[in-house]
């Protein structure tokens, strides 16, 4: 996550970000053209954000409070997708900060999948035949169930020289057959860099999988461009890349659904992850939506996630037992290839576990 003020908007009027919320089929001949520059007008300010949806400003204090304990983070072309005036806008919801972050839960803690003490600083090897890289503690979006809302990523920023040592234990460690970017998002990371480690990693023979978790190209499909698909699809390695919405109004973007053929087009597997979140998808209908709606724009359904107990997020909670009746209906609802999952990452077990 992104814990900075973003530049301010210099090059876009507020008219012309009025338009891209009011008319969602025009809105990407307004955004900004290249994903860099979305990424830097991305809104921080939550004044500014309501007025955009013209909600009341009667949220604007609980938001900038919550805002100080995780900042607002959200590009012009996720808030298009939004209903205007609705505070209750299942894209909204995810973004938008409220009084509830500040209750301390019990239960709940900054680590709730205890990834802060790492032997190697930007590695997690957790998982056999997996090591997972933390490219960097970027992202387009700041969304508030994050379990690493609290991540220290300053202390895993990695020179060339650190990256070398992650690269050697990889090399040393023959069990490693798939290699995870994640972050962050690894995508928030410039090509030149992205290219320069997939690089290193194809060079290690018994690695054979490259796997990308990655929300940019959800809520800013620009990002995947020529040179991206390039690194992505030039190495040896076998790529997976693993987005993440929960909800079928964020897929309703043709720049979105065009990057994903694109994707597909040079070989990379596409599949999608959600987080069952209260308010947002915890009903029959919404999770049925989004498992067609992410198959008709090619995408397989994998994971659905039960929330991480990071502090601040208890909101979004639902309990086990409505998480398993919930899923055990959409089973009835769908084939089974469109049936996620349903799971919980549990810190000292061997892989995910099935709820």
């Amino acid at each position: 996550m992104i814990h900075r003020t973003a530049a301010p908007l210099q090059n876009i009027t507020n008219k012309d970000q009025q338009l891209i919320i009011s008319d969602r089929c025009a809105a990407a001949d307004k955004l900004p053209h290249s994903w860099q520059e979305q990424l830097q007008h991305a809104i921080s300010d939550p004044a500014q954000l309501l007025s955009l949806l013209e909600l009341d400003t009667t949220y604007l204090d609980a938001a900038q409070k919550a805002a100080t304990l995780f900042p607002l983070r959200v590009p012009l072309s996720f808030i298009a997708r939004m209903k205007k005036g609705d505070i209750n806008d299942p894209l909204l919801q995810q973004v938008l900060p409220i009084n509830a972050e500040h209750i301390e839960t019990e239960g709940y803690s900054k680590d709730p999948v205890e990834e802060q003490s790492g032997e190697i600083n930007g590695l997690i090897h957790k998982y056999h035949g997996r090591a997972l890289l933390m490219v960097n503690g970027h992202c387009a979006i700041n969304c508030r169930y994050c379990f690493r809302r609290h991540f220290p990523y300053d202390e895993h920023k990695l020179s060339r020289e650190q990256w070398g040592d992650v690269i050697q234990h990889l090399r040393d460690d023959e069990s490693i057959t798939e290699v995870i970017y994640s972050g962050g998002d690894p995508l928030a990371s410039n090509d030149k860099q992205l290219r320069w480690l997939t690089e290193q990693i194809a060079d290690i023979q018994h690695v054979k999988r490259l796997r990308i978790h990655s929300r940019l190209p959800i809520v800013i499909p620009s990002r995947i461009t020529d040179t991206c698909l390039e690194w992505m699809s030039s190495s040896r390695l076998s790529v997976v890349m693993v987005l993440h919405s929960n909800h079928s109004n964020e897929l309703a973007d043709h720049t979105l659904q065009t990057a994903i053929q694109r994707m597909k087009s040079v070989g990379i597997t596409v599949l999608n992850q959600a987080v069952l979140l209260k308010g947002v998808n915890d009903n029959l209908a919404a999770q049925v939506q989004l498992s067609e709606t992410l198959f008709e724009i090619g995408v397989l359904p994998y994971y659905l996630h039960v929330l991480d107990k990071v502090q601040g997020s208890a909101h979004f909670a639902i309990s086990d037992a409505s998480a398993k009746q919930l899923h055990a209906q959409v089973t009835t609802q769908l084939p089974g290839y469109l049936v996620p999952k349903l799971v919980r990452e549990v810190s000292d077990k061997p892989s995910k576990v099935l709820i």
